[in-house]
């Protein structure tokens, strides 16, 4: 998956199909389809915006560093926070489930700024604190040291994150020895997204920090739904069953 920039259209904050699939783990195809198979269910203006013409010219001189649009695509979607979170509900995947969350949270309402990512970034935090401070420069070391521990968790062990997550919830729904529904595998997400957060002292799951990993994955691999997540899922199966 890659990382998500934020990029504005209207003043709204948006997606391009190719990053939305990217996101819930499906194809443009996937998402084109159900959009066009379910084309009034969105609004043009609400759930996405379609650009062809000099609008879309106009987008794409604006956005062209950032490669999000093909100079060939001669028009495009871009969705909305509203779009995107119809499309997770359409695609009904695991992915999705858990998805639209990451996404609410730290792409369409973030609530911190981004933590720095290049030594660059690092370097010129750690000096701008030691002017402010008028700290010695053989502390900028320490500082540095800090500032990486810091940094968010690399891409690839983000996903691998994920990966485990969603196989340790088919671990645990395959333990009930029936058929799960997908609301109950979302309450299982939940708990399990809920303790990673709680544990990291995160609001979202793409703020964890390098230095939390380890323990993060030890938790995945040990976890288990509470009480009150087990006696959800009980009570929706004795309704199903009735």
């Amino acid at each position: 998956m890659n990382e998500l920039k934020q990029v504005k259209y209207n003043g709204d904050l948006i997606l391009t199909t190719e990053q939305l699939a990217d996101f819930y783990g499906t194809t443009t195809r996937r998402i084109t389809d159900n959009f066009n198979a379910n084309r009034r269910k969105f609004i043009k203006g609400k759930h996405y915006f379609h650009l062809e013409g000099e609008a879309l010219k106009h987008f794409k001189n604006q956005t062209r560093k950032t490669g999000l649009v093909s100079e060939h695509a001669g028009s495009i979607n871009l969705w909305t926070k509203r779009g995107a979170s119809r499309h997770s509900k359409m695609l009904g995947t695991d992915q999705a489930w858990d998805m639209f969350d990451e996404l609410e949270e730290s792409y369409f309402s973030p609530k911190y700024p981004a933590l720095p990512t290049s030594s660059r970034e690092l370097a010129k935090l750690a000096l701008n604190a030691n002017e402010e401070t008028n700290q010695r420069l053989d502390n900028v070391e320490d500082d540095l040291k800090d500032l990486k521990e810091n940094q968010v968790i690399p891409q690839p062990d983000y996903n691998l994150l994920a990966r485990r997550i969603n196989q340790r919830v088919s671990e645990v729904s395959n333990s009930y020895g029936n058929i799960i529904t997908q609301k109950q595998r979302g309450e299982l997400f939940k708990d399990i997204n809920g303790g990673v957060k709680k544990i990291a002292g995160v609001s979202a799951r793409s703020m964890l920090r390098k230095k939390d990993y380890q323990m993060v994955m030890d938790y995945v691999n040990d976890w288990e739904p509470s009480t009150a997540t087990k006696t959800i899922i009980r009570q929706t199966t004795l309704i199903l069953d009735e």
